[in-house]
C-alpha cells in the first residue's frame, strides 16, 4: 500500500522526551477519509503509553486519541463526510465489526480486539498504528465522527475521550432527572462527568478529599460537594446514590464510597486499572444488592450521540491550549494535576 509522510510528535523510548519525527500514512482507500487535525487533546493514556507504564508499548509512539480536524480528502466510496467538513476521531479507528459486540455498536468491546488510534494494529500498514500528535491522519470512515457546528472545536477534542468515557456509563445506568449521581475526583474525566450528568437532569454530588475543588465543582453544575476525609460527611451520604462514577486513576479504598450507594446502586471505576487495594468488604454489597463495574470508552454511535447531545446543550470540555513542542511540559504538570482540566495540542504549532 502507498503511503505518504507527515510531521509527528513522539518518542523513541519510555525514558525519552517526545520529539518531532516523520510518520507514514497511508494513501485514502474507497472507504477513507484524510482529515488534517487541528487539536488533539491530552489524555493520561497518552502518557502511560509513552512512558509504558501499562507495558506492551510499541516505538517509536505517537500518541494522542482525541482528535478534531477538517476533511481534506475522501474515498470514493465515502458517504459520512465531505471535504470541508469538521471531523473528529476518538480511541478507536478499526474493529472486527463481525462480532457480537461489534453488531451492537459496542466496538469498544470488540471480541476480536479494536484497534485503538494509536499503539493498535495497523491492518493496512501492518505495523502499529500513530495517533493524533500529528499533521493528518487517515481512518476509515465508519470510525469517523460528525462534530456539532456550535461547538469550539479546540473543547471538542477533550470530548472523544474523557466525554465518551463518563457519558458511557451515565447512559448505561440509564442516568435522568430523577437520578442522584456521585462523581469521585475533578479533574479531566471528573468535570465531563459532572457536566453531562448535570446536562441529563441528574442530581450531582462531587466526592473531594479536600474543599478546594468545591467552588469549581458547583461553577461546572454539581449541585453539592462531600469532602471523603470529613467521616461526619461521608455518614450522612450513607445509602444515597443510584451511580457513583469513580475517576480516580491510581489505587485507592472503594469501601466508604460503596456505603453511600443506595439499594441496588452501582459504583462504576472509569479511571483506574489494575488491582483492587486494600481488601474489598463484600458485606454491605451483598446485603444491599450493590454492584463494582467498569466501563471503557464507547462505541462509535454512543460517541456521536454524545457529541450531538453536546452540541445541543452547548456542552464542551474546560481546557488550556497548548503548543506542539510544550508537550514534554504538560505531561510533567499532568503528574502534578496542574490543569485545569485538560490540556489542548494546536496542532498548528507542528508547522512551526
Amino acid at each position: 500500500m502507498n503511503t505518504y509522510p507527515v510531521k509527528a510528535f513522539g518518542t523513541e523510548a519510555p525514558t525519552a522526551d517526545l520529539k518531532p519525527m516523520l510518520i507514514n500514512r497511508r494513501e485514502v482507500t474507497s472507504r477513507d477519509i484524510e482529515i488534517e487535525i487541528l487539536y488533539c487533546g491530552v489524555c493520561h493514556s497518552d502518557l502511560h503509553t509513552a512512558r509504558n507504564d501499562w507495558g506492551g508499548t510499541k516505538y517509536p509512539s505517537v500518541p494522542g486519541h482525541e482528535i478534531v480536524g477538517k476533511v481534506t480528502r475522501v474515498g470514493s466510496d465515502v458517504t459520512k463526510l465531505k471535504v470541508g467538513d469538521t471531523a473528529a476521531v476518538g480511541c478507536l479507528v478499526d474493529s472486527c465489526r463481525t462480532c457480537d459486540s461489534c453488531h451492537d455498536d459496542l466496538e469498544q468491546y470488540c471480541e476480536n480486539g479494536f484497534v485503538g488510534t494509536y499503539n493498535g494494529k495497523d491492518k493496512h500498514l501492518h505495523t502499529h498504528t500513530f495517533g493524533g500528535y500529528s499533521q493528518k491522519i487517515v481512518v476509515d470512515e465508519h470510525f469517523v465522527l460528525k462534530v456539532p457546528s456550535n461547538l469550539d472545536l479546540a473543547a471538542v477534542a477533550p470530548l472523544l475521550c474523557a466525554g465518551i468515557t463518563t457519558w458511557s456509563p451515565l447512559r448505561h445506568w440509564k442516568v435522568g432527572p430523577h437520578s442522584k449521581i456521585a462523581v469521585v475526583g475533578l479533574g479531566g474525566l471528573g468535570h465531563m462527568a459532572i457536566k453531562l450528568a448535570k446536562g441529563l437532569g441528574a442530581h450531582v454530588t462531587l466526592f473531594s478529599r479536600s474543599a478546594d475543588k468545591e467552588k469549581d465543582a458547583l461553577q461546572l453544575g454539581a449541585d453539592s460537594v462531600i469532602i471523603s476525609t470529613v467521616s461526619s460527611e461521608m455518614d450522612s451520604a450513607k445509602g444515597k446514590f443510584d451511580l457513583i462514577i469513580d475517576t480516580v486513576p491510581y489505587v485507592h479504598d472503594l469501601n466508604p464510597y460503596i456505603s453511600t450507594l443506595k439499594a441496588s446502586g452501582t459504583l462504576v471505576l472509569v479511571g483506574y486499572l489494575g488491582p483492587l487495594e486494600p481488601t474489598l468488604n463484600t458485606m454491605q454489597m451483598v446485603v444491599g444488592r450493590k454492584a463494582i463495574s467498569g466501563s471503557l470508552i464507547g462505541g462509535i454511535a454512543e460517541t456521536q450521540e454524545m457529541l450531538d447531545f453536546c452540541g445541543k446543550n452547548n456542552i464542551v470540555s474546560e481546557i488550556e491550549i497548548i503548543k506542539m513542542q510544550d508537550i514534554n511540559e504538560a505531561y510533567e504538570r499532568m503528574l502534578k494535576s496542574d490543569v485545569r482540566y485538560r490540556f489542548v495540542i494546536d496542532l498548528a504549532s507542528l508547522k512551526d
